[in-house]
C-alpha cells in the first residue's frame, strides 16, 4: 500500500488531537490550577464577612439607611450613599519608629477590589491582573463558548497586536464586561457573568468619592486577610500561566517534529508513543480540526446547530459541552 504523505492539513489535525489531549491531561500544572481556583472560592469566603465588619465599623446601618432615605426623598443632592466592591484599607503598625522614620511610616495601605476585573498587582487600575484573573476563573465557559481564555498565557512577553487584542475583546464581551463607568454599583454598565460574579461583594459606603479619599481603618488581622484574598488570586493567575505555558512548549516540540515528517505514518507512530490512540484512516476522513464530521451523532448535531439559533449564551454553553462529550465517546 501506498504510503500518504504528510501535509499541512494532517500536522493541524494531529496537533490539534494532541493539545486537546494534553488539556485534558491531570498533569501537576493542571491540578495546580485547578486547586488554585478552589483557593480563590474559599478566600472570598473568609475575607468578605471580614470586609463587612470593617465597613459597619464605618457606616453603621443606621446612618446608611438615613441617607439613603434622604436620597430617595430629595434626590441628586444627597447623593452620598450606594454600594461598591472596592476599598482602600489601612493599618497602624504597633512597633517603635525606626531611625529616619515618622508616623507616616507606620501606616499600612492597599487597595483591595473584591470585583472580577479587580487589579491584584501593585496598582490599582494600571495593568491587566484583573482580566488575567477573569479569563483564568472562568477559563472552562470561555473555553466552551470558543473564546480564547488562554491567550495571555500564550501571548507572554510579546507586545500588543491584533491578535491579542481581538481575543480580549471577545473575552470581554462574553463576561459581560466593558468597563467599570463608576465608583460606586449604581452606574456600573457592566452584564453576564461579570454582573452575577460582582453582585456578591458589594458593601454599603457613605461618599461615593475615590476609594483613596476614603480610607477605612482596619487591624493588621484584618488587612492580612484582605491580603491573602488578593494572593489567593494573584496565585490563581501564575498557575493557569504556568500550565498552558506548559502546553505551549510541548505544542511548539510537536510543531518542530511534525515538520520533520514526510508521511503520515509517522505522525501517527509519534501519537501512539504519547499515548494517544489515532489512526490513518481517521485522520483522512476528519475535518481540519480532527472531528469526523461523517459520524452520525456529530454530522446531527452539526446540521440541527443551523436552525434554532436564537439561544442563551447558557443553552450555547451545555450544547457545546454535550457535544463534545460525545465526539470524545465515539472517538
Amino acid at each position: 500500500m501506498q504510503k500518504i504523505r504528510m501535509n499541512t492539513e494532517f500536522r493541524n489535525k494531529i496537533l490539534n488531537r494532541y493539545v486537546d489531549s494534553a488539556e485534558k491531561e491531570n498533569t501537576q500544572e493542571k491540578e495546580a490550577f485547578l486547586q488554585a481556583r478552589e483557593d480563590v472560592d474559599k478566600a472570598y469566603q473568609v475575607a468578605f464577612p471580614v470586609a463587612q465588619q470593617v465597613m459597619t465599623r464605618h457606616f453603621p446601618k443606621e446612618d446608611v439607611d438615613t441617607c439613603r432615605a434622604l436620597k430617595k426623598k430629595y434626590g441628586s443632592p444627597l447623593d452620598v450613599v450606594a454600594k461598591d466592591k472596592c476599598f482602600h484599607f489601612a493599618y497602624i503598625e504597633d512597633r517603635p519608629l525606626e531611625e529616619d522614620e515618622d508616623e507616616s511610616d507606620l501606616k499600612k495601605e492597599e487597595h483591595f477590589d473584591f470585583g472580577l476585573y479587580g487589579n491584584v498587582g501593585e496598582g490599582r487600575y494600571d495593568d491587566r491582573t484583573g482580566e488575567q484573573f477573569a479569563n483564568a476563573y472562568y477559563r472552562d465557559e470561555l473555553k466552551a463558548n470558543d473564546c480564547n481564555a488562554d491567550i495571555f498565557p500564550q501571548m507572554e512577553e510579546k507586545e500588543d497586536n491584533p491578535h491579542l487584542t481581538k481575543h480580549r475583546d471577545e473575552n470581554k464581551r462574553f463576561l459581560g464586561y466593558s468597563g467599570y463607568s463608576s465608583y460606586n454599583s449604581d452606574n456600573d454598565n457592566t452584564t453576564g457573568m461579570t454582573q452575577k460574579f460582582d453582585s456578591q461583594w458589594y458593601l454599603d459606603i457613605i461618599g461615593t468619592s475615590h476609594c483613596r479619599s476614603r480610607t477605612m481603618t482596619c487591624t493588621k488581622d484584618e488587612f492580612m486577610i484582605f491580603t491573602l484574598l488578593k494572593q489567593a488570586k494573584s496565585n490563581l493567575i501564575t498557575c493557569h500561566n504556568k500550565w498552558i505555558q506548559s502546553i505551549e512548549k510541548q505544542k511548539q516540540a510537536m510543531k518542530t517534529g511534525l515538520k520533520a515528517y514526510r508521511y503520515l505514518s509517522e505522525g501517527v507512530e509519534l501519537m501512539k508513543e504519547l499515548g494517544i490512540e489515532i489512526d490513518e484512516a481517521e485522520l483522512v476522513r476528519t475535518n481540519s480540526t480532527g472531528l469526523t464530521i461523517y459520524n452520525p451523532v456529530n454530522l446531527a448535531s452539526m446540521i440541527k446547530g443551523m436552525k434554532n439559533t436564537t439561544q442563551t449564551r447558557e443553552q450555547k454553553i451545555a450544547e457545546r459541552l454535550l457535544y463534545e462529550k460525545q465526539n470524545q465517546a465515539t472517538n
